[in-house]
């Protein structure tokens, strides 16, 4: 009986079966092939059992493509059934049964150490790589679009663990970084920090990346301390002694403005560094802060006194020019919401405290008496202080320095703006201002 050979296999199907058959050694059994009338070619194991009964035994589907075998391979199965036939072993069925039992389990094994290789695979990711996924997922739908974050794990993050695999970062390198922030005595910022690592991690717990966040076992306040609420107020003799000082800390006449309208409008620092010139309404003396300038997201106006009208004017002299009344040196932004804090930082070191080389010597022009060292946010906390001492209510205060009121009732049903109030506020306490810092 000739053999079957691939030629024969891919002959044009008919419309019935057509077999093709060849003896397996020792006459222990033949391979068959059908052509199926719809082109399907099969393969099947012919020999005689027990019963003296011919059994036919499926063995596969000729082609190329994946789950398909060769005519080679179709013989060699043939060939292992014909030699245990030979052996005395009657039952191939069950022994093909038991055969494709282990390829099944052989299969899945290998499926599932592939599965765990691509796992391992994808786990291997970097930290700088995980920052980049978190920020354009997460951090992109800040105000700032994530700059100020980035601008922090430049700096003091992704230089010491960036490299590393997000799988391989244990609590070890978390504390590595936020102790070289307790080294430069930044406590606040190594609280910052551990938070924002914190946020990354369980992110990249959420999508699989990594199984167990390292900042979970890490409580903040071991992390330089338990956080104290700052209440820095600055007296009236410190406002006095800090008009003598500013014109010789060596400070842009646009900072020290900024110095000023932070005092005598009670405004965030962020919110001055990000206003644009179509905000200020010199004719009606209001400044409008949008609510994408605003913490809480609300537009906020504020009413200016004659003290702080003059402060603007005298920023619109300087600044007039330009679209931001802060532009940065390309004019096509606001300078950085930090710059003014970093300035005044730099001017309030005492001792042997690190100061920049070039401004070395007025490292300390700007310390105030023994308070302690201030920011322009304890200015506009000392505003609305300066606001209730001179018989504002604390409501009114509050409203002007636009906080949210955490009554829900209250902010639901009391729809009265308090504007005239406000304005009265606004105008007591740059006059009083005006009389401190000119007597």
């Amino acid at each position: 009986m000739a053999n079957i050979t691939d030629k024969s296999l891919r002959a044009k199907p008919t419309e019935k079966n057509q077999w093709l058959r060849e003896s397996m050694i020792w006459g222990h059994g033949s391979l068959l092939a059908r052509i199926t009338p719809a082109g399907e070619r099969l393969f099947y194991f012919e020999y005689t059992n027990s019963n003296k009964k011919r059994v036919t035994l499926p063995i596969g589907t000729f082609g190329s493509q994946e789950g398909l075998i060769s005519l080679a391979v179709a013989r060699q199965k043939a060939m292992q059934l014909a030699s245990l036939h030979k052996d005395g072993y009657v039952d191939l069925k069950e022994h093909l049964e038991q055969e494709e039992q282990l390829q099944a389990i052989a299969r899945e094994s290998q499926l599932a150490q592939e599965r765990a290789e691509r796992a391992a695979s994808e786990a291997q990711v970097t930290v700088n790589e995980l920052f980049e996924h978190w920020s354009q997922i997460v951090l992109v739908n800040r105000k700032d679009g994530g700059a100020e974050i980035r601008r922090m794990f430049d700096k003091d993050v992704l230089p010491i663990i960036g490299d590393i695999y997000v799988a391989d970062v244990k609590k070890g390198h978390i504390t590595l970084v936020t102790d070289k922030l307790l080294a430069r005595q930044v406590n606040n910022t190594a609280k910052r920090a551990l938070a924002l690592m914190r946020q990354m991690f369980r992110f990249a717990v959420d999508r699989d990346i990594i199984e167990h966040d390292p900042t979970a076992s890490l409580r903040k306040a071991s992390i330089g301390g338990k956080t104290v609420e700052r209440d820095r107020i600055l007296s009236e003799d410190e406002i006095q002694l800090l008009a003598m000082k500013l014109p010789k800390a060596n400070l842009l006449l646009t900072s020290q403005t900024a110095v000023w309208l932070s005092l005598s409008t009670c405004c965030r620092i962020g919110e001055l560094l990000s206003a644009k010139w179509e905000h200020v309404d010199f004719d009606k003396g209001t400044w409008t802060i949008p609510p994408e300038n605003s913490k809480n997201g609300k537009l906020h106006t504020v009413y200016l006194s004659e003290f702080s009208k003059q402060q603007f004017l005298e920023l619109k002299r300087i600044n007039g020019g330009f679209v931001y009344c802060y532009p940065n040196r390309a004019g096509d932004n606001h300078i950085c919401t930090k710059t003014v804090t970093r300035q005044l930082s730099d001017r309030q070191k005492q001792g042997d405290q690190e100061a920049y080389s070039n401004r070395s010597q007025h490292k300390d022009a700007l310390v105030l008496s023994h308070g302690g060292k201030w920011t322009p946010h304890d200015l506009r906390r000392t505003g609305a202080t300066l606001m209730t001492a001179l018989g504002v209510l604390p409501e009114v205060a509050e409203r002007c320095l636009n906080h949210t009121d955490d009554n829900k009732v209250r902010r639901i049903y009391q729809r009265y703006s308090y504007q005239d109030e406000m304005a009265a506020a606004w105008r007591l306490l740059g006059e009083h201002i005006s009389k401190l810092i000119h007597t």
